[in-house]
């Protein structure tokens, strides 16, 4: 009887060979031959998951948002009982990959966001990430309004969307050297108290 395969398994066996290439070598690095060897499989294989290689690359950068959003609802689900606005830090931490153990994946990261400026098909699914990214974060800013009220952002999608705007910056920031880690945490979290301070002359 022939061996079962596994497609599923097998396209994300390959997304990680993908991922591993790519943060020794960038994408450009990335071959289907080098794939191939590196997931331990046959070029047929990679050709008979993925019809191109942007198709992989596109299947590969998904995997990596849904392992980014996978671990910011796993944050809020350990702590159920967590307040709002902490739980919307602690899905800020997530997403900036700032952590020494998260770096392998935030070079990779980079390395998509960047080509995603060329190809259409990358930046398709870079928008649906971040789509679900905002989403999450615009329903933590309305649960915390619901939980205390005002001092808060009048509007949430723009605090939401202003917040990964800067946690998306602060991984390439810590990248390249320009922030430390902590350095980085720290203009996060100045960031999230701000939003929930009452504008100036709001008392009056």
């Amino acid at each position: 009887m022939p061996k079962q395969v596994d497609h599923a398994e097998r396209r994300r066996l390959i997304a990680g060979a993908v991922c591993r290439l790519a943060d020794e070598h960038g994408l450009e690095g990335v071959t289907l031959r080098d794939v191939a060897a590196r997931a331990g499989v046959s070029m047929g294989a990679v050709q008979r998951c993925f019809r191109t290689k942007e198709e992989m690359l596109a299947f590969t950068l998904g995997q990596i948002g849904e392992r980014v959003t996978g671990r910011v609802r796993a944050r809020l689900v350990e702590s159920p009982a967590q307040s709002a606005r902490t739980a919307l830090g602690h899905a800020a931490e997530e997403t900036a990959l700032l952590r020494e153990k998260d770096r392998a994946e935030a070079r990779v990261w980079l390395a998509f966001v960047a080509q995603a400026a060329v190809s259409p098909a990358l930046a398709r699914t870079l928008r649906a990430d971040y789509a679900r990214l905002q989403e999450a974060f615009t329903g933590l800013v309305r649960e915390a309004l619901e939980d205390s009220g005002p001092p808060a952002p009048p509007d949430p999608r723009r605090a939401a969307r202003t917040l990964l705007a800067l946690a998306d910056g602060l991984t390439t920031h810590v990248l390249v050297g320009h922030l430390t880690p902590d350095e980085a945490y720290d203009v996060l979290h100045a960031h999230l108290a701000g939003l929930w301070e009452a504008p100036p002359g709001s008392a009056d």
